[in-house]
């Protein structure tokens, strides 16, 4: 395709491709923008090494010129879109990428990996956090997928409001606040729980938090407070009914006045198991296979179009896939007090301005350098926690229903 463009002179073509969804995952009410920080940093580094481009002219993939053209290739078109950590619903254009055919076209696949997987972490998280009411969710996905994905998942997680997460890498490249357990083997390890216990807070202290499922909850609940004290920290809880064991363990702990030890819980949680325990006795809960893998939405359905070539809107029209022409301007509108009631999206145009209108697009690339005022990860997350404020009480329901905020389409050809 590329090849054939350079060859026939389309490739210097002015276009506008547009990323949106036709759809949310089903029983989904919102989708999250995710994604955009890491993506506009690859855009900027992004280049054919002599390696990558003999690869393909060996294999005969591109011919000569396409070779040669991807050796010197630098991404210098604009790149606007929705704010990382806002909310989207079916066609919200949440990043539109503007340049020559060929420049833009080569960063589909770059751009729907991205966007996709880290949306459809933080919609995941952003539901589990909702259902945990206030309470702490810490990340601990990454020995449920692919070593850069789980990086990828914890910022996304993060982004959408959980404290904490296992991974080192990701606290390390992004900042996020990290913390852990040890695990089962190593109590495993010792000769004993007690001794295992002794060991860990030896090394770590008593602001620490001891696994005491390995053998038997109760018991296991006895030894930590024996060789700790009553001012341990926390405990975690990894299996059983966690819901009867939260109590239990609550009841017990009191009992041998560790009354400011927490209970985490963990297992294979997800926003419905969260939702389930909210009445127990639980401090903080651990979420892995669930969040890395969207809670059975793995990917957030974005799809990358061209919607616009030398100021021309252009359409595809296949059934059930068909697109709105023209490059879009999106709004969304509120009440006065701040609560969203729908999305505009003007092809070709602006929407009329009304009170309490927020314009979602904003400049992110220009002539392929990033503009300096770009948001930080904590700004973003902060971001997302105001626009899931903003939007009705019943867009935050788990069960499954409409999109939280209806998207009028204005104008252009479809």
């Amino acid at each position: 395709m590329l090849s054939a463009a350079l060859r026939d002179g389309t490739a210097d073509r002015r276009c506008v491709f547009e990323v949106f969804a036709r759809r949310l995952p089903t029983g989904r009410r919102y989708g999250v923008v995710a994604g955009t920080g890491r993506l506009l940093s690859l855009i900027a580094d992004f280049r054919f090494a002599p390696e990558d481009v003999e690869f393909l002219r060996e294999r005969r993939i591109v011919d000569d010129a396409t070779a040669e053209w991807l050796a010197a290739y630098r991404f210098s078109g604009d790149v606007d879109g929705y704010a990382e950590g806002e909310l989207f619903f079916p066609g919200s254009p949440i990043l539109t990428v503007s340049g020559t055919f060929a420049e833009c076209v080569v960063l589909e696949t770059l751009a729907l990996s991205v966007l996709n997987h880290d949306s459809a972490i933080a919609a995941a998280a952003a539901r589990m956090v909702t259902a945990a009411r206030g309470r702490a969710v810490i990340e601990m996905g990454s020995r449920r997928t692919h070593e850069e994905a789980a990086v990828a998942a914890a910022r996304a997680a993060y982004l959408a409001g959980f404290a904490f997460t296992s991974n080192l890498e990701a606290g390390r490249r992004y900042g996020i606040p990290t913390t852990g357990t040890a695990a089962h083997a190593f109590t495993l390890l010792h000769d004993s729980e007690q001794a295992a216990f002794g060991s860990q807070v030896a090394a770590l202290g008593k602001q620490t938090t001891l696994l005491v499922d390995t053998y038997d909850i109760a018991q296991g609940i006895r030894n930590a407070i024996a060789v700790a004290g009553p001012d341990l920290r926390a405990v975690r809880i990894d299996s059983g009914d966690l819901s009867v064991l939260a109590s239990e363990s609550r009841a017990l702990l009191d009992s041998l006045g560790a009354t400011d030890t927490q209970i985490i819980v963990s297992g294979d949680l997800d926003e419905y198991a969260i939702a389930a325990l909210a009445a127990e006795p639980v401090d903080a809960y651990g979420a892995g296979t669930a969040v890395v893998v969207g809670s059975g939405a793995p990917t957030a359905g974005l799809v990358y179009k061209l919607v616009e070539v030398d100021g021309r809107p252009v359409v595809k029209r296949s059934e059930n896939k068909g697109t709105v022409g023209g490059r879009k301007t999106a709004v969304r509108r509120h009440k006065p007090t701040g609560t969203a009631t729908e999305e505009i999206v003007v092809s070709l145009g602006s929407p009329p301005a009304q009170p309490h209108d927020r314009l979602l697009q904003r400049p992110f690339v220009r002539a392929g350098v990033a503009a300096d005022d770009l948001p930080s990860l904590a700004e973003s997350r902060e971001h997302l926690r105001q626009c899931l404020i903003s939007i009705p009480w019943e867009g935050l329901k788990l069960s499954a229903g409409d999109p939280a905020v209806p998207v009028t389409m204005q104008g252009g050809a479809s």
